[in-house]
């Protein structure tokens, strides 16, 4: 005769967080979020009339700190948006960029010569109404506003400028340096003009000859997608958000072509010389963090200068990871990507422990082969039973999602050397390439070729507050709602 199993009730509890435990060690835990796949920017049901003016605002001044409006630069361009469009369009210019900066990172390490054609907060805006999907901020250039499209992985500042032989179309008025008291040419004899040199090894008119006097400063600086600008290295007074700095060294561009929307110019946070990182370093000490802001109609982050952490509004701690060094590739900010994972599921690749960029200008985040493999799998697996769809451009894993209203989606998280993380924002996990939701794709996207440096886009660092803190060579992330 057996006897009935009997379960001693008083174990009852700790035995189901032994099996959670085992659960989570075998499945990994159930990391989700839901996205509502209507509501958003990306409907049909809404109209988008962009705003009249790309000129944002400043957010003020803290301590030894000022704060600029970022915006989207889509968000300014007076016209109504066709946002499948303009999609559709930033996914192909994008890859060209990114061909652009690997050919870059080529010639930099294989050490030959590439040719190219206190704390302040700025108002940072999203640029889609400007025709990509870049961010934009506005500051004041000899007393006149300018909108600068925000680029960690360019060096040099420079406006349109007057007279020009050939621009393209800004919203406002170019920039007159003949009405400017504090405008000043920068001379082929000056060791300013050396430092251009050696930060986008074009020597211009100049050649070789140090001891030119009196020739203009002539710059080429060309972004690999057919944009180009060239004009004349000067210097000027600029005022970020409420701090006011003399001398700044920028490009006043009276040649210029490509894909630059209605903005200005563009502002260099790179890391050479003449960026504006390096000039501004004993006023913000080389620090400098962005909120991006998502794509949502009038949403708008922030561009700040200095080490005042008050102005972040992020309710966790910052995790900081090194910025690896390669005087190579000295201009880029490099991060050591140890892992990732997919809904709680930690991935495996021999990639993991490479050197990886992170830019501002990039769209789409860009994954070595063996990387992107494993995370399209572990995606595959957890977000199964929903229709797919054919890939578009770069991105390969698509689906139709038009019978949904809310999804829930895996987290992705990327983890950096001292256990740093990038837990990417629910909105920067699907790319709408058709409004309708009929085409939505998983916002990464493969390398070609697995000795390529990845790249860590815009696109997924939406809802961060991302710290460059040169001075002490790291970089800081943590989730912050970037609306202001």
């Amino acid at each position: 005769m057996f006897k009935k199993a009997t379960l001693n009730l008083s174990l009852a509890p700790l035995l189901l967080v032994f099996l959670f435990l085992l659960s989570c060690v075998v499945h990994g835990v159930d990391e989700k979020k839901i996205l509502s796949v209507h509501n958003n920017i990306w409907s049909p049901k809404k109209s988008y009339e962009a705003s009249t003016s790309c000129f944002s605002r400043s957010l003020g001044k803290g301590r030894e700190s000022t704060t600029l409006e970022m915006k989207h630069r889509e968000l300014c361009s007076g016209k109504t948006i066709d946002l499948g469009k303009k999609m559709r369009r930033a996914l192909v210019l994008d890859n060209i960029r990114v061909q652009s900066l690997q050919l870059k990172i080529k010639a930099m390490t294989s050490s030959t010569t590439e040719q190219s054609v206190s704390e302040t907060q700025i108002p940072l805006t999203s640029g889609i109404k400007l025709e990509s999907l870049n961010y934009i901020v506005t500051v004041e250039l000899g007393g006149k506003n300018m909108s600068l499209i925000v680029d960690t992985g360019s060096d040099l500042t420079w406006v349109q400028c007057q007279p020009c032989r050939s621009c393209y179309n800004q919203q406002g008025p170019l920039y007159d340096p003949s009405v400017s008291s504090s405008y000043k040419t920068v001379f082929c004899n000056s060791s300013t003009c050396q430092d251009l040199v050696a930060a986008t090894s074009n020597s211009g008119p100049c050649g070789g000859n140090n001891g030119v006097v009196k020739t203009p400063c002539e710059y080429v600086v060309s972004y690999g997608d057919g944009s180009y600008t060239r004009g004349d290295l000067a210097s000027e007074s600029i005022l970020l958000g409420d701090t006011k700095l003399e001398n700044f060294v920028f490009g006043c561009g009276r040649n210029n072509k490509g894909l630059f929307g209605g903005s200005s110019g563009l502002m260099g946070l790179g890391r050479s010389s003449v960026s504006l990182v390096s000039q501004t370093l004993k006023t913000f000490n080389g620090v400098f963090s962005y909120c991006l802001p998502s794509l949502e109609d009038g949403a708008s982050g922030s561009l700040s200068f200095g080490n005042d952490s008050s102005v972040y509004t992020n309710s966790t701690s910052v995790s900081y990871t090194p910025l690896v060094q390669n005087p190579q590739l000295r201009s880029f900010y490099i991060l050591n990507l140890t892992g990732a994972s997919i809904g709680g599921v930690e991935l495996k690749s021999s990639s993991f422990g490479r050197g990886i960029l992170i830019d501002s200008g990039t769209v789409i985040t860009r994954l070595p082969p063996s990387i992107y493999k494993a995370v399209k799998i572990e995606f595959l697996k957890q977000f199964s039973g929903f229709p797919t769809a054919p890939g578009y451009s770069i991105l390969d894993t698509c689906f139709n999602l038009t019978s949904y209203e809310d999804i829930s989606i895996p987290i992705i998280k990327m983890i950096f050397q001292g256990n740093a993380e990038l837990e990417v924002d629910v909105t920067g996990v699907f790319y709408f390439v058709k409004p309708d939701a009929s085409l939505v794709c998983l916002a990464l996207a493969s390398l070609s070729y697995e000795n390529e440096v990845g790249i860590i886009g815009n696109y997924q660092q939406k809802n961060q507050r991302v710290i460059y803190d040169t001075t002490q060579e790291r970089l800081g992330i943590v989730g912050e709602n970037c609306r202001v």
